[in-house]
């Protein structure tokens, strides 16, 4: 097998190749037909977080190790199975649930994987899908996808999934009111998307940049604002109708999130995804005398995966702008990814 690996943070990734590996146990190993390039790879690749002040969260801190094989947005074709392997055969194609857990500790068996503190992700602490093959340790982490693209359906596993997580912890008031998206890349617009198939209201759309704005608006969202405006509040609140209930941050930088805070009315929520990095002040007394909530939302579950395919495959949409290139052009993708220049999601195919 030949994979596309981290082998020193900041600089280029490098091809290795070995034999491939056979599968033990409950092990399922896999033929990559799709793996998305996530953003959050960025943060992998540069080897740590902005946690503002000058502080930063290293990689090494996390308990990652290099060389690694990153790609958590994956779909595959099993080619072997271990002896204990159940409930997916030679041929099956499959979406890869990425956010394993240790499968022991209380979070585990309730089933938030993904708030493990011990965890195996793939493409985190595990090999990943930069790879013309990947091992996956259990059938019950392999999602059927139905009839989709293997590339509108890998970016389901983080993209649509964190989209996903988001927009369920607003709740109702995603029915009744408009959610204010903050940030257009590949989440942003997968969650318009999603947004529409739970039936909800809408999507109002702050990004920076024209062309992801142009990109919200095609894909449909309800308005789309200029994230520079000097007037970007008063902008906000006029699109939703005078007060806004529901932000969703995919961005995650302290000017955002302040922002998110700054508009939403009494009562409102504020739910941070992205990882760009830095910090807020929130003076405390505003979170008790507005009743505001303040939540981060990481990725989502192994049953809120089954239920986006789910509701994907009753529903169907154009998910994400989608474009897909070979593995071997693996870096120039992370490369144009940092350097702004993707709008949607590029898809690696071996």
């Amino acid at each position: 097998m030949r994979s596309l690996q981290l082998c020193r943070c900041g600089e280029p990734l490098e091809f290795a190749e070995v034999a491939n590996p056979k599968p033990t146990g409950t092990e399922v190993f896999l033929k990559v037909l799709a793996a998305g390039v996530c953003h959050s790879d960025l943060h992998i690749w540069d080897g740590y977080y902005n946690l503002g002040g000058g502080k930063t969260l290293k990689l090494t801190d996390r308990g990652v190790k290099l060389p690694l094989t990153m790609g958590h947005e994956n779909v595959g074709e099993v080619v072997a199975v271990g002896p204990q392997a159940r409930g997916v055969k030679v041929g099956d194609k499959r979406l890869v649930f990425p956010w394993i857990g240790c499968g022991q500790c209380a979070v585990c068996k309730r089933g938030d994987d993904q708030l493990c503190m011990s965890p195996r992700f793939l493409g985190v602490f595990r090999d990943g899908g930069y790879a013309t093959h990947m091992m996956v340790p259990h059938p019950r982490y392999l999602v059927n996808y139905g009839k989709m693209r293997p590339e509108f359906a890998a970016p389901l596993a983080c993209s649509g999934l964190t989209a996903y997580g988001a927009l369920k912890k607003l709740g109702s008031l995603i029915k009744t009111e408009p959610v204010v998206v903050i940030g257009a890349g590949g989440l942003g617009l997968i969650c318009i998307s999603i947004l529409k198939a739970m039936k909800g209201k809408g999507a109002i759309v702050v990004d920076i940049d024209l062309a992801k704005r142009e990109a919200a608006k095609r894909a449909g969202a309800l308005a789309v604002i200029d994230g520079k405006a000097a007037d970007v509040l008063e902008q906000v609140k006029a699109a939703a109708g005078g007060a806004v209930w529901g932000v969703i941050d995919f961005v995650g930088a302290g000017n955002t999130t302040k922002m998110a805070f700054d508009s939403i009315a009494k009562g409102g929520k504020v739910i941070v995804v992205g990882l760009f990095g830095g910090d807020v002040t929130i003076p405390v007394p505003y979170l008790p005398m507005r009743a505001a909530t303040l939540q981060g939302s990481y990725t989502g579950s192994l049953a809120e995966l089954n239920e986006l395919v789910k509701l994907v495959r009753r529903i169907p949409l154009p998910l994400l702008p989608t474009a897909t290139t070979k593995l071997d052009n693996g870096q120039k993708v992370l490369d144009n990814l940092k350097a702004n220049k993707v709008v949607g999601r590029v898809v690696l195919t071996p």
